[in-house]
């Protein structure tokens, strides 16, 4: 009976062939979903940065359109939703968390839909940005690629990941900010497949970065920081904590008061018509706000005016209120850009309240970025990604050490104050 026994040696060979061709087939796919997730990050990128600069240069110079656009975009998604995208809502990260649940999925209109319904949004100056929308189309992309072969099935949730983070990694330029959104925001864990399949997506979105010679979206001449500056910068770290619970809350409790609007295009009339006062008294407010703090960023080494101070207050006051309108209104996006923007404004403020009545001789520009990690960090619960993805933002790693800092104190901050994010409290109440 020795011709029924198997050589445990050829059994092990055979073992080791189906292993490697199962890890092939995954890089393969990973290769496939960063590639197509890069393309689409950048190209909704670019459009988007190009056409808000036209709409908001035109309502500029005539102001009264700042009044009009947002109610002809968060119109135009409404119709094409109803028409065009299966009359159902999207619904940002809580979407991809959705996802890697079991016998879940985010289907293939779910890639247009978040594109053009992003770019609608900030184009016409919703007060968001298109980063989730992108996190989400990124994700849809791995997802119908999980599914194409029967072998990848159980590698959903790694090529989801793939996605997001070679989405995230081209849109900022940076591919570690990528790699670390993916773990510490959607996966939470790192198997070997997860690593495998993200790390090849995200050194995908590397080479298509090098290729397409991208710039950092802020470009900063940082050149040192000072230790006597320190108690400021825990100072405002405190600060990001507790603007980053005001954001959540703001985001969560508007979402639920337009709930009780039963008729879904008065959500759009009564939003736009809030969003529009907002803007034609605060045109900085327009869209992601970028353009805003670039401005901030070229004029931070001058003396403020006492009217320039409240109006940086007031931005910062009003932003949240305004991208959760702009959201519960229909609009797409997230917390990401203005984290970013209400970060950068308040690193600013507070550094030029420092100098103006204590003397402390620090660096506005400095805390204009440390600002945006520590706002970011706070608002989506990731200090690493905050710290990488604002680093790759400006093409600097000279703050790296109190980036970290501060965004850590943030984050425990605002998680003292509130236990949840917008992503994590929409997560639960949807399990």
């Amino acid at each position: 009976m020795s011709y029924l026994c198997i050589n445990p040696e050829n059994k092990m060979q055979t073992r080791k062939k189906l292993l490697g061709l199962m890890w092939l087939k995954l890089a393969l796919a990973a290769v496939l979903v960063g590639f197509l997730a890069s393309l689409l990050a950048i190209s909704l990128k670019h459009i988007t940065e190009h056409y808000e600069g036209v709409f908001f240069g035109r309502a500029e110079k005539y102001n009264f359109l700042l009044l009009i656009l947002p109610f002809l975009g968060l119109s135009v998604i409404y119709f094409l939703r109803l028409y065009l995208f299966k009359n159902k809502e999207n619904k940002g990260i809580k979407e991809v968390f959705e996802s890697t649940k079991p016998g879940k999925s985010l289907p293939a209109y779910k890639i247009p839909s978040h594109f053009i319904n992003g770019l609608i949004t900030v184009v016409f100056g919703g007060s968001t940005g298109i980063e989730v929308s992108t996190v989400v189309a990124s994700a849809a992309v791995g997802s119908i690629a999980h599914s194409k072969e029967s072998f990848l099935k159980k590698y959903k949730t790694e090529l989801i990941c793939a996605g997001v983070s070679a989405g995230v990694a081209a849109l900022f330029a940076s591919p570690i900010a990528g790699l670390l959104f993916a773990y510490e925001v959607i996966s939470k864990k790192a198997s070997k497949s997860f690593l495998f399949a993200t790390i090849i997506a995200t050194g995908v979105a590397g080479v298509f970065l090098f290729f397409m010679d991208e710039k950092p979206l802020f470009a900063i001449g940082l050149s040192t920081w000072h230790y006597h500056a320190i108690p400021y910068f825990i100072l405002l770290g405190i600060l990001a904590g507790m603007n980053s619970v005001y954001l959540t809350k703001c985001v969560l409790q508007i979402k639920s008061w337009f709930l009780k609007i039963k008729t879904p295009y008065y959500r759009v009339v009564f939003g736009a018509l809030i969003v529009g006062i907002g803007l034609f008294l605060f045109p900085q407010l327009f869209g992601d706000g970028y353009h805003a703090v670039k401005e901030n960023i070229a004029t931070s080494g001058t003396t403020p005016a006492i009217s320039v101070l409240l109006t940086l207050a007031a931005c910062i006051l009003l932003k949240p209120i305004l991208t959760s309108v702009t959201l519960s209104s229909g609009g797409d996006g997230g917390v990401f850009a203005p984290s970013i923007f209400i970060g950068a404004l308040l690193g600013l403020l507070l550094a030029f309240l420092s100098n103006r009545f204590f003397d402390a001789g620090v660096i506005p520009l400095n805390f204009m970025v440390i600002g945006m990690a520590a706002m970011l960090s706070a608002s989506i619960s990731a200090p690493f990604t905050a710290l990488f993805l604002v680093c790759g933002l400006v093409g600097s790693y000279v703050l790296f050490w109190p980036i970290l800092v501060v965004s850590l104190v943030s984050k425990y901050v605002a998680q003292k104050l509130c236990p949840y994010t917008v992503y994590t409290y929409t997560a639960k109440t949807t399990a």
